[in-house]
């Protein structure tokens, strides 16, 4: 479970106070599969980065389950660290690939702190490489990919420590109609295996994959809707 409790976030644009998120409360169940839906500005990417860790709220509390309930604002930097390591898996839309290492080398970024589990973790890497139909590319440089293949490899990246929630900021966002539908394949199947996926996006035809959509306009969230269709 992730709890979201009146979460707001402001910062300074020059000598303007923006609000990003005005006290945002929402619930997201273990497993399930959530779309933050809006235009650029209204608030998802940032709700993504409180719910990873990557930034902390001005007011408000943010609590996981670690496996006992913790408020995210009250961990060290070393904790929230471990925590982004450990329980969170990023998709981004530019991919984000290191481009000097290989594919392989990629995917096993996130282990990197940890030597012993980087060595643990090198089949895994290769078995996921073969699970996204990528084995044969684990030794090429990510230029040499398409951009599909250059998304599965973040797909894989993000699973590499087998993480309990999946962030997706506009995974589909660089990519054409046919192969976005291949990574929504993929996201689908992760939560059907038990991954809570929480999925940013513009894309009402994209959001609507998920079983309930959260839309957000200017830093609030104006509505939420479920999906009949989905079945998390």
């Amino acid at each position: 479970m992730i709890r979201i409790e009146n979460i707001s976030k402001t910062y300074q644009k020059g000598t303007q106070t923006v609000s990003a998120l005005r006290e945002v409360s929402v619930d997201i169940p273990a497993g399930s599969f959530y779309a933050l839906v809006g235009r650029s500005g209204s608030g998802k990417s940032t709700l993504l980065q409180m719910i990873g860790g990557l930034d902390r709220p001005t007011g408000g509390h943010v609590w996981v389950e670690l496996p006992k309930e913790q408020d995210l604002a009250t961990l060290s930097r070393d904790d929230l660290a471990l925590y982004r390591r450990r329980h969170v898996g990023f998709i981004f839309q530019a991919f984000n690939l290191l481009p000097t290492l290989t594919v392989l080398e990629n995917i096993l970024v996130p282990v990197v702190p940890e030597k012993k589990r980087c060595q643990e973790k090198h089949a895994f890497a290769l078995e996921l490489l073969r699970q996204f139909e990528l084995k044969e590319r684990a030794e090429h440089l990510p230029a040499e990919l398409s951009g599909g293949e250059q998304q599965r490899v973040a797909i894989a990246r993000a699973l590499i420590n087998d993480p309990d929630v999946i962030l997706a900021d506009e995974p589909t966002g660089e990519l054409d109609t046919q192969t976005a539908a291949v990574i929504v394949g993929l996201l689908k199947k992760l939560n059907s295996e038990g991954k809570t996926i929480v999925l940013a996006t513009h894309d009402l035809g994209l959001a609507r994959q998920a079983a309930k959509l959260v839309h957000l306009e200017d830093g609030k969230i104006v509505r939420m809707e479920r999906n009949p269709v989905a079945t998390t």
